[in-house]
């Protein structure tokens, strides 16, 4: 592995090999691991975590605790109502699988797998879904798209706005892509800009190389801290706009 591949391998998905699934080839890529490593932890070192009676553990099975409980009086309540016991399975597991994705990337040798655009848009379809899938239970087909033009609104003005609001169902989705990918992605690069300085000052003269080092070294330990929060801070951003949108869509009024 060569040193432009060392800088940047928490950014670019590297390829490993294709498997053949009929007309479809998957990728066995670095992010697929992330993603795999993500959903086993999901999958047996949570369930494994909170069933745990050990009291070293206790401090761990605690802020579980404290984050679903915040998720449902703070997030999933206020805009789902009480119908929100529902759903707080797929809101638990979006937000810890996402937080678990943003977190292996700042592992060393690990890879932000949100910092793909495949892979949140794939959450962001999850969500689309869930979104219309939620209106629809909660109203029934024809209340639901019924209630897609608000109410009062001119009758020769439906045909204008019907398709617009069609699109703006379609976009909040696409923008929890983007912005989830955007914030991951933006903080690596600034790191890897950070590092770069020190070889592209060194390559100038080793004493200004020596003098820019401690202050990249420096900047790139700030970031990884921000790095930190914004890890949490993400996660917490899609699951809460994505109640936002489901509440919308179950509640019209």
């Amino acid at each position: 592995m060569g040193l432009k591949e060392i800088l940047e391998h928490h950014i670019v998905d590297h390829v490993w090999s294709w498997v053949n699934l009929g007309p479809l080839r998957l990728p066995i890529s670095k992010h697929l691991l992330m993603m795999g490593i993500a959903s086993l932890i999901m999958l047996v070192g949570l369930p494994l975590l909170i069933r745990s009676r050990a009291k070293a553990l206790a401090p761990f099975r605690s802020i579980i605790e404290i984050i679903v409980l915040f998720l449902r009086d703070e997030v999933v309540y206020p805009n789902l109502g009480h119908k929100g016991d529902g759903y707080m399975g797929y809101f638990s597991t979006l937000f810890f699988f996402i937080l678990t994705l943003n977190l292996i990337g700042l592992v060393p040798f690990g890879a932000t797998a949100t910092g793909n655009l495949a892979v949140t848009a794939g959450l962001a379809l999850t969500t689309f879904v869930l979104i219309n899938f939620a209106g629809i239970r909660e109203q029934g087909v024809i209340g639901y798209f019924s209630h897609i033009v608000p109410k009062g609104v001119p009758g020769w003005l439906y045909p204008l706005l019907f398709p617009i609001e069609l699109i703006g169902m379609v976009t909040k989705a696409f923008a929890l892509c983007i912005r989830l990918f955007a914030n991951m992605i933006a903080g690596h690069i600034v790191i890897l800009a950070f590092i770069s300085f020190i070889f592209i000052f060194g390559s100038l003269s080793a004493i200004v190389g020596f003098g820019v080092a401690p202050i990249s070294v420096g900047l790139v330990l700030f970031t990884l801290m921000l790095e930190l929060f914004v890890a949490f801070l993400q996660a917490y951003v899609f699951v809460f706009l994505t109640a936002i949108f489901t509440g919308a869509a179950m509640h019209p009024h």
